[in-house]
């Protein structure tokens, strides 16, 4: 009996078991591809083989063709961007032999062929996806893209919408040896042996002890915030030590089975490092897919999602369907909001640059816990203290004194009783204790920063991105276009590149600083109007008609002044993004990361001055320059400029931060989740109506995903910008809103729900990208530390009443024994009837040199500490230190003793045949 296939045959053995013999090498195959057929005698019935070990060894035989296949799929399949490639509303590969071979192949479950996750055939995972449009006359420059993607070695098939035919789906996918291949070119890092704790004999002893307390723990309540890994055994670590994968090595990886062995994700990341290398057209610059992206040739271009995120059934019960619907529930639910995040797969499923993301944004949260606590605390001891406090006390007891109008017209004389309440309030954020807090949270600043450090390389080392580098990034095709007449050889790559003269990038930069400069002008016209609204509108309130409004002007004029503020500066950020975007491609930036790190800077420039500028207005303008009675300064010589209330400008300041905080907060949720809601329900909504419930049930992932909202085109840049103008909220004016970290802390815990939510349901998958750090993030939020110094130090001197409470008590109160109480003036200016009326008083100059001393005395301090603990951190864990020496002794040791074991095998090998050779080693 005998069977044969191309190349390979089928031979009958003693024992009933078939023999398979298999070519030397595949490049001796002549096989052509529509004549390939696999025969079998009609003499084998006659024999005693075994006919289903016959059919074992057949389907062996199959895969080395279809493995054949693949590789000659880039040469001799074809590469037309038609309907000879195409289905509609049905799968059809490029390469059908897989389909051909299926019968005698092993058997695919049904699922794989109905999820939409794979190919034809079943077997084949789609690593990647892109979108276009027949209409779209890009045509030629599509052919020669896919010819040349199935040339290196990806293949591809071809899909038709279902509910738009005009668009189509390329679905690829990276065989192994194509995934082998650039795996290698890329240092992709894989497992290779399981890791080895080391214990010295001495801590057994310890680890006896250790050994009863875990089992005293047992019998303690598990500890709730802690993910059940017994349930979700998905989420366990993968401990083993990784390498750079090799070919030539490949016999050191753990290799369970190559379908599984990279990751979806990766899988992913090595399909797009392809097509960013693949050309379209000659030329030494028409390559990669994001300039067919960006000249329209592809609509969009994305991995996809693993299924759904939803079960009919319990993840505790039946497991999880897959790892979006195991992320879904364990990382996006609302459920667990009070549980830790699993950065470990949400890297494993959207890459480390997302999971950094994610791991800075639940470490900046966990470490507001104790700054809401103690500013909670802060504004308790205000609550408790409120009656005992001197200067409330003598407001509310001021009874006989006349205070002055606040404003020319409508505004009556007013008594400094009147104002007892907002001198209580004010009391509850300006105590105390304030300065304590002021000088803990310039502290927690730099602690946290510093630990964030530490956390940082601790992920690093687990995530494998100690040794990673960032590979050398292609120039961006802009740049090209605009300098590709001059060239120079750089220095790394030693290629010829566009380069741009230095006057050229020195005038570009001056242009740009200019735009900059008019953009923080027109903020600071903003703030003016908001100015002059404030002063006319007071008046305004004081004549209102409403006895509540009339009687509290100036709360009135200050609440309805925050909110027109908010609004101007929602729509000027929509203004300063159109203007970034320009100036940064007016700069022509060299690099993608030279793009993104000017566009960063400029953004969170313009937002940080146009939501910030109106609070230093209040904190150190307001009520400033106002004059005195019979020499008020008017606005345009006419309106009055408005002054602080009798009890102080903080109450102004504390509402300014609430208002503003609150409702920034609660429109970027909306913006970030509520926005893509809405649009995808629209979609949802019409898909049901033209197809039905359930038609749009069985529409394939590939539909599903396309019809999901794409990521942001900035990336994480929104997500980041939100995080970093909250930590500014929270640091820069803290002492005059100790409620701030509370407000951050409880925003962050929805955050981190609201952000996992979107990007598990809401968005399409984003390519799974590496990242070591966060990058120009880390400093700017050094610099807001330096800055929240500074203004804390000011606010508590210039704004707060601390410093004027201070002298009042030890110089000139009743307790200094130099005067009475009721003799303290807010201005510090003699009566009227003075030989200088309304001149400044000796109190005036001890309050303004105590307000310098405090300043350059807390500055010093508080900047002292913060370099001091800058220094006693180390940046890098001690243990983690020993960790990574003890991991590089023993990874070299494997090596060596793995590289040894073959050798030696190859030796007994040689011996076994007959050969020796001389001088042999080992």
């Amino acid at each position: 009996m005998e069977a044969s296939s191309s190349g390979s045959s089928i031979s009958a053995v003693p024992g009933g078991k078939a023999k398979t013999h298999q070519p030397e090498g595949r490049e001796d195959l002549q096989v052509n591809q529509l004549e390939t057929q696999i025969w079998i005698k009609p003499d084998i019935q006659k024999t005693d083989v075994d006919f289903s070990e016959i059919l074992n060894a057949i389907q062996e035989i199959a895969k080395d063709v279809n493995i054949f296949f693949d590789d000659l799929e880039g040469v001799n399949s074809p590469s037309k961007d038609d309907d000879s490639l195409l289905h509609h509303g049905n799968l059809t590969s490029t390469s059908d032999d897989a389909s051909r071979l299926e019968v005698v192949g092993e058997e695919v479950p049904d699922k794989n062929k109905t999820n939409g996750l794979y190919f034809r055939d079943g077997k084949c995972r789609i690593d990647y996806i892109l979108v276009y449009r027949k209409s779209n006359p890009q045509t030629e420059k599509r052919e020669v893209f896919e010819r040349n993607i199935r040339a290196e070695g990806l293949q591809m098939e071809k899909e038709s919408s279902l509910t738009n035919s005009d668009v189509i789906f390329v679905k690829l996918h990276a065989p192994w040896e194509v995934l082998g291949k650039y795996a290698e070119l890329m240092n992709v890092r894989m497992p290779f042996r399981r890791k080895i704790y080391y214990l010295h004999r001495r801590y057994k002893f310890m680890n006896r002890i250790e050994k009863q307390i875990s089992r005293f723990r047992g019998w303690l309540p598990r500890k709730p915030m802690k993910l059940d890994k017994e349930t979700l055994p998905d989420l366990e670590e993968n401990d083993c030590y990784t390498a750079p994968f090799s070919q030539q090595r490949i016999h050191h990886f753990i290799i369970h089975n190559k379908d599984t062995f990279f990751n979806n994700a990766t899988r992913s990341r090595i399909v797009h490092h392809i097509l960013q290398r693949v050309k379209y057209e000659e030329g030494k610059n028409k390559i990669g897919l994001n300039r067919l992206l960006s000249n329209g040739s592809y609509e969009a271009a994305f991995p996809l999602h693993e299924g759904s995120y939803r079960s009919k059934n319990s993840i505790r019960t039946h497991g999880a369907e897959n790892h979006r619907h195991l992320l879904y529930e364990c990382w996006a639910s609302w459920g667990v909001w009070y549980k830790y995040q699993p950065l470990d797969l949400v890297r494993r499923y959207f890459g480390e640059k997302i999971g950094l993301y994610f791991a800075w944004l639940g470490w900046y949260t966990g470490m507001l816990f104790p700054a809401a606590f103690i500013g909670l605390f802060v504004f308790l001891y205000g609550v408790t203290t409120l009656n005992h406090c001197q200067v409330s006390k003598e407001v509310c007891q001021a009874t006989d004194i006349i205070m002055c109008p606040i404003c020319d017209k409508y505004c009556p004389f007013m008594r400094l009783s009147d104002s007892c309440v907002y001198a209580k309030v004010t009391h509850l954020f300006d105590n105390g204790a304030t300065v304590f807090f002021a000088v803990f949270m310039a502290v927690w600043a730099t602690v946290f920063l510093e630990f964030w450090k530490r956390r940082r390389a601790v992920i690093a080392y687990d995530w494998d991105l100690i040794d990673w580098e960032e590979e050398e990034e292609e120039i961006r095709p802009q740049f090209e276009a605009k300098y590709s007449k001059k060239e120079r050889m750089n220095p790394i790559s030693g290629k010829p590149e566009p380069y741009q003269a230095f006057a050229d990038k020195c005038s570009r930069l001056i242009v740009s600083a200019s735009g900059i400069f008019f953009m923080i002008c027109v903020v600071i016209a903003a703030v003016f109007g908001i100015v002059i609204y404030r002063v006319v509108t007071v008046s305004t309130f004081a004549a209102f008609k409403w006895a509540l409004i009339r009687n509290n002007s100036q709360v009135a004029t200050t609440g309805t002044a925050v909110c027109i503020n908010f609004c101007i500066i929602m729509l000027l950020n929509v203004l300063y993004e159109k203007v970034a975007l320009f100036l940064t491609n007016l700069e022509q930036p060299r690099t993608e990361s030279e793009w993104e790190n000017s566009f960063t800077l400029k953004m969170f420039l313009f937002q940080f001055v146009n939501l910030n500028s109106s609070t230093f207005y209040i904190a150190f303008f307001l009520g400033r320059f106002t004059g005195h009675p019979g020499a008020y300064l008017r606005l345009i010589n006419r309106w009055r400029l408005e002054e602080c209330h009798p009890s102080g400008c903080l109450i102004d300041l504390c509402m300014q931060m609430g208002i503003i905080m609150v409702l920034k907060q609660t429109w970027n949720n909306f913006m970030e989740l509520g926005y893509p809601l809405i649009q995808n329900w629209w979609t949802r909504r019409k898909l049901r109506q033209e197809y039905g419930t359930q038609r749009k049930a069985s529409f394939p992932q590939w539909e599903k995903d396309y019809n999901l909202q794409p990521m942001n085109a900035y990336g994480l840049f929104d997500e980041y910008l939100e995080m970093i103008l909250q930590f500014g909220f929270t640091t820069i004016f803290v002492a005059a809103f100790p409620l701030a970290p509370l407000l951050a802390l409880l925003n962050n815990i929805i955050e981190i729900r609201l952000d996992a939510y979107k990007f598990v349901t809401q968005w399409r998958r984003p390519l799974a990208s590496r990242a070591k750090d966060i990058g120009i993030w880390y400093g700017i939020l050094e610099g807001i530390g330096i800055l929240s110094v500074i203004t804390n130090a000011f606010v508590i001197a210039v704004t707060s009443d601390f410093i004027p409470r201070l002298v009042y008590a030890y110089k000139y109160g009743p307790c200094a024994g130099q005067g009475e109480a009721g003799q303290k003036y807010r201005d510090y200016r003699d009566p009227p009837h003075s030989a200088e009326p309304y001149g400044y008083t000796l109190q005036f100059w001890h309050v303004l040199a105590a307000r310098l001393a405090f300043i350059i005395v807390f500055e010093h301090l508080v900047f002292c500490i913060k370099h001091l603990i800058s220094y006693l951190i180390p940046d890098l864990p001690k243990d983690l230190r020993d960790r990574m020496r003890r991991e590089k002794y023993l990874i070299q040791e494997m090596m060596y003793e793995a590289e040894l074991e073959r050798l030696q095998k190859e030796r007994k090998e040689r011996k076994k045949n007959g050969k020796s050779y001389h001088n042999e080693w080992p």
